[in-house]
């Protein structure tokens, strides 16, 4: 009974080990697994007690991630101006030089020409070209009395009057304030156009805002053909008591 004892193990004898003649089957994947033991009930302060847990500490915080930026609009990349080679930058040197140069000379050369003829200006000045103030009339006889000859007004700036016996040269300019005055032989006088000054055939004034009467130049005549001959450069005033002088006049 002994032997058959170890040998077989009894029937619902979990600790009976199995027979060394038939080994156990391996188990089946297919085959199901066998139930779990239920556990054994935890008595309160018995020796199987699980000891007391131990609170966890929490777990620290993650820093928070930087918000994310919004993406740049990528700008329009700005063009590089490609640097000029070596040999092309000595050309625009070369060229700008020879610009400077060209403005430089022609600076000069209009320096040059201002002074030579500013020195022309010195070395000719303007000259007012006057008519000559001596110049010869007709002869004694070719002036009848009582005529004022306006033949000679437009070139010489004179008539020449027969009045009195005499023969004198008028000057024709207003003693106004210079005007050219006109002889009216409808009205026997001479009559400024500017302020309206009024002179007789003699001369003297009557009418208008001129202070005094009309100058005359000297007169003469010529023994050489028998010319009369007139010189403005010599006048002679009334209100001087000028007009008596023999220079002032011929016998007519």
């Amino acid at each position: 009974m002994a032997e058959e004892t170890k040998d077989s193990a009894a029937p619902g004898n979990p600790d009976a080990a199995p027979s060394a003649k038939e080994p156990p089957a391996p188990p089946s994947r297919t085959s199901t697994p066998p139930e779990s033991t239920p556990a054994a009930p935890v008595i309160a302060g018995g020796t199987n007690a699980p000891p007391p847990s131990t609170p966890a500490a929490p777990a620290p915080k993650a820093p928070a991630a930087p918000a994310a930026r919004p993406p740049v609009a990528a700008t329009a990349a700005k063009p590089v101006a490609a640097k000029p080679a070596a040999g092309a930058a000595d050309d625009l040197t070369r060229r700008g030089f020879f610009s400077w140069a060209a403005v430089a000379w022609v600076g000069f050369t209009a320096a040059i020409g201002g002074c030579v003829t500013t020195w022309g200006r010195f070395m000719f000045p303007n000259v007012l070209f006057e008519p000559p103030t001596l110049f010869k009339a007709n002869k004694p006889e070719d002036y009848p009395a009582g005529v004022v000859d306006t033949r000679l007004v437009d070139e010489h700036g004179v008539w020449i009057v027969h009045d009195g016996g005499k023969i004198f040269a008028l000057i024709a300019i207003c003693t106004h304030l210079g005007c050219p005055p006109a002889w009216l032989p409808t009205q026997n006088k001479f009559k400024c156009p500017c302020h309206g000054s009024g002179y007789y055939r003699t001369g003297i004034n009557f009418e208008g805002p001129t202070p005094r009467p009309l100058e005359r130049a000297k007169i003469f005549v010529s023994p050489d053909d028998g010319r009369i001959v007139v010189d403005k450069g010599q006048k002679f005033q009334w209100e001087l008591g000028q007009w008596e002088d023999p220079s002032s006049f011929i016998a007519g």
